[in-house]
């Protein structure tokens, strides 16, 4: 049998887990639960691992020796009240899993399962290194997420390689996404401020209009992205949030904005954060003044060529090839970025649309066809058994 004709009879224990995790989700750094019901897994598996990795991640291991793999999901939850009303919905009012990474957990122990069976029975050699990661979603107050820690703290020192998978609740059920090189985006956050002075709404020419001022820099933004950047070469930046005045006769001494900034390449990214400020000095032009700050984020998530092609013949023997298609550039970041830096790495798709209804991912309904925690499951064992009998 393979290992998704296994993966298929652990189908009810995999839902089941998945929808207990789905149940208590945990913001980033705060996977307490989370990661106590992964080590029970582990225990009734009898599988030795390591808590505390990044603060609350788990690494477990199986086997010893060379070749070396690893295999990546991630814990943590959103900061979103869940609008389901589903019987496993979300117990912890105001956080939701609303990126699927239940669903990473739960497949990657379901691999743990599958793995843990050939190792005893001494059908596989070498090792392979399970990484339940936390903190994808967001970064501590050193600005160091959970990849990035697993990477500083030596997770993947001793590994040859790494492989992640990612559900997407838009994308055909059971239907894997690979693509080798860049795959996606870098990400940096800004928070700017633009400065007037304020006074009475009936006499702006005695004021300097702060909102007036940020509405230049706003459409300077959005024309630099079209006028400035190389269109070859994807790139964005998009201003999410303006917070400005408190009562609708008084023009306000400033205007606060913060949004995302998206890039490929380097030479693009260092772009868009020299071409912002500029944008921002706008202000300066009519007497006002501002403040700019720009916080780096994940690097770009880069596969390694090998691996991706590892990762779709892999895939295609298992699931078929009529299953297995080229993924396209995403400008969504993630930070398996920094585990694909430190090893060659892939990162790969697994479509998991549940019903007509639009599920979009970091929304209040987000949801999978839970049909693809077996598929998972599989997918990720069958890539450590490949890359340990190559």
């Amino acid at each position: 049998m393979t290992y998704l004709d296994r993966a298929q009879q652990l189908k009810s224990k995999l839902i089941a887990l998945r929808r207990d995790l789905h149940a208590h989700p945990e913001l980033a750094f705060q996977e307490i639960r989370t990661a106590q019901r992964v080590t029970q897994v582990l225990n009734e598996l009898g599988i030795e691992y390591t808590t505390g990795v990044a603060k609350t991640g788990v690494v477990a291991y199986l086997g010893e020796g060379a070749p070396r793999f690893a295999l990546r999901a991630d814990m943590d939850a959103l900061p979103i009240l869940e609008a389901n009303d589903a019987e496993y919905k979300s117990q912890n009012p105001g956080v939701m899993h609303a990126c699927g990474h239940d669903a990473h957990t739960t497949c990657l122990l379901g691999a743990a399962m599958l793995l843990n069976e050939d190792f005893k029975n001494k059908k596989l050699n070498g090792s392979v290194k399970l990484l339940f990661q936390p903190a994808e979603e967001n970064w501590d107050e050193e600005g160091k997420s959970g990849g990035l820690r697993m990477v500083e703290e030596g997770a993947l020192d001793d590994v040859d390689a790494v492989v992640g998978l990612h559900v997407i609740s838009t994308n055909p059920s059971n239907v894997v996404f690979v693509r080798g090189g860049a795959f996606m985006a870098a990400v940096d956050n800004f928070y700017g401020e633009v400065i007037g002075k304020g006074g009475h709404g009936a006499y702006p020419h005695e004021a300097l209009d702060p909102v007036w001022l940020s509405a230049q820099v706003v459409n300077a933004i959005h024309g630099m992205i079209s006028r400035r950047k190389d269109p070859t070469k994807p790139g964005l930046i998009s201003v999410t949030r303006i917070n400005a005045g408190t009562v609708e006769n008084v023009i306000p001494v400033s205007v606060k904005m913060s949004g995302t900034i998206r890039s490929l390449d380097e030479e693009v990214r260092a772009q868009l954060h020299a071409d912002l400020e500029k944008c921002f000095a706008l202000a300066r032009a009519f007497g006002g003044e501002y403040k700019l700050k720009i916080q780096r984020g994940y690097p770009p998530t880069v596969n390694d060529e090998q691996m991706a092609e590892f990762v779709r013949e892999m895939a295609e023997g298992l699931i078929g090839k009529e299953r297995v298609r080229a993924a396209e550039i995403q400008m969504g970041a993630e930070d398996f970025s920094y585990m694909a830096r430190a090893k060659p790495g892939a990162f790969f798709y697994l479509g998991a649309k549940k019903d007509s209804t639009d599920r979009p991912h970091h929304n209040p309904v987000f949801d999978i066809d839970e049909d693809v925690l077996p598929t998972g499951a599989a997918l990720l064992a069958e890539a450590a058994r490949k890359f340990l009998t190559r």
